[in-house]
């Protein structure tokens, strides 16, 4: 058997809008990794980015087991592993640099791989997997024990689902897809993480501990402009006794007081939630829990069934207030449903909070306010507002891909900056996502006992949207401002 370092380059650290948050979650996908490969007899160790000071702590792990071999595993639940962040990237290829100088083979995976391969492949990997990549894994581990030196194009031959540097060329083979995997390979292996130190950083922060799990895999529906390198159109829901066990696990175990679960799309029928509220009872494992959903899902009987679940709060992608835009990203979504939703989920006390993008290609001055008015009537608890983001793979990536400059990715989940040719400028849709906010944090004062400061809230806000308003021709970039005129 081999021994193995399974690790990520998702470092909280690098990223100053999260690390201010406070809520860093266990690296799921690499832990199920991890737990697979430790239930087929490799030695296995953990190098844990998402709370580390930097790379030396990666160095100094490297020089602790001196593994035969490096498995780079991002989270693949992880929405900021998936927005494929520059500062990562780089963090990776160093990673994997810093361990071929020590001697041992790298295999690399994720969405950025999955997408881009060529870096890590320079970087030193000598091999990358193309998606879940658990199937060609699986082929690649008896060929490099039984013959850890050879050349990487000879582990790979015949493997589908791998990509190598062949005569100094990216070869890939991509003709695989996800795979389901049997019940007993989704669990993490929660014991190499350093749970106390999670559960200090929430208690600190926020006097609650959160663990995630995930209950599904991908997402049926077809946005434009969500990439789906890992599992594609596929939805692979696991049965409601495995997820309840394994939330009963986590509240006895790790004494987790709440669950963030990381499905794109948790519970696609009411009647899976139904199931699995009644497991969680059967295990005595029930935990107050936050979801991802869609509007168009939350009938009645949905919303009332993860409320008995234990749902507390619900996010939905709500995208925009005006239906020309959801419409233009295949959204398949309407308006409407976006305020029905929130409502059917407020009158059974679930929390809802919606996610926004602005700069849609197309978007204009009246979509945005259009969004402002859907903000106005839903009133969501919460909302996090970003920019559209063309990733590789995406129809949307490829109707903007004549427009990208030199700039691919972000740096940081804070970056907000177009990388194509909106209609306005970064600091213009910076300044709308401001006013988003701050249109939700002043609910908080909307009390009688602070009603002359929520009144005085509300009217500097009008004012700052009219000034907004008014400056907007400003913002414009070239081309829209010549296509105004």
């Amino acid at each position: 058997m081999l021994s193995i370092l399974v690790g990520h380059s998702y470092f909280l650290r690098f990223d100053k809008k999260q690390l201010e948050r406070a809520k860093p979650y266990p690296p799921l996908a690499t832990l199920q990794v991890a737990g697979l490969l430790r239930r087929r007899g490799h030695s296995v160790a953990l190098f844990d980015a998402m709370l580390a000071d930097g790379v030396d702590d990666y160095r100094r792990k490297l020089d602790a087991t001196q593994p035969q071999l490096v498995l780079l595993y991002e989270d693949n639940f992880n929405f900021l592993s998936k927005m494929c962040l520059g500062k990562m990237r780089r963090a990776a290829c160093e990673m994997i640099a810093i361990a071929r100088a020590r001697g041992a083979r790298v295999i690399a995976a994720g969405a950025d791989v999955t997408d881009v391969p060529e870096p890590y492949l320079r970087a030193g990997a000598d091999l990358v997997l193309i998606g879940e990549g658990l199937a060609a894994l699986a082929g690649l581990l008896p060929r490099i024990e039984s013959q850890p030196r050879a050349p990487a194009v000879e582990l790979a031959d015949g493997l589908a689902g791998v990509a190598c540097l062949a005569a100094d060329e990216v070869r890939a083979n991509r003709g695989i897809e996800a795979e389901l995997v049997r019940r007993s390979d989704e669990l993490p292996a929660w014991e190499l993480v350093d749970i106390d130190r999670y559960r200090r950083v929430w208690i600190d922060a926020h006097g609650y501990f959160s663990l995630n799990m995930a209950a599904s895999r991908g997402c049926p529906f077809r946005c434009t402009w969500c990439a789906k390198p890992i599992w594609g159109n596929r939805y692979l829901q696991r049965e409601p006794e495995a997820v309840a066990m394994e939330m009963a696990r986590l509240k006895r175990d790790c004494h987790a007081d709440h669950i963030w679960f990381a499905d794109d799309i948790f519970g696609l029928r009411a009647e899976w939630i139904v199931q699995f509220a009644r497991r969680t009872r059967d295990y005595d494992g029930g935990l107050p829990f936050t979801i991802q959903t869609r509007a168009d899902l939350v009938s009645e009987r949905m919303a009332a069934a993860l409320a008995d679940a234990g749902c507390r709060e619900a996010w939905i992608g709500a995208e925009s207030g005006s239906q020309r835009v959801l419409d233009a990203m295949h959204k398949g979504t309407a308006v409407a449903e976006i305020l029905r939703a929130r409502q059917r989920l407020k009158s059974v006390d679930i929390r809802v909070g919606f996610f926004i993008q602005l700069g849609y290609l197309g978007e204009e001055l009246p979509d945005i306010l259009a969004t402002r008015r859907l903000l106005d009537e839903a009133l969501p608890d919460d909302v996090g507002v970003s920019v559209s983001y063309p990733l590789p793979g995406t129809k949307f990536y490829e109707l903007v891909r004549a427009q990208l400059g030199h700039k691919t990715h972000w740096q940081e989940s804070d970056d907000l900056e177009m990388m194509f040719h909106g209609t306005y400028s970064s600091d213009f849709y910076r300044a709308v996502r401001d006013l988003l906010h701050t249109r939700i944090s002043l609910e908080k004062l909307n009390a009688p006992a602070q009603a002359e400061q929520y009144r005085r809230g509300r009217t500097v806000l009008e004012l700052r949207w009219e000034d907004l308003i008014a400056s907007e021709r400003q913002h414009r970039n070239a081309a829209s401002r010549a296509a105004a005129n």
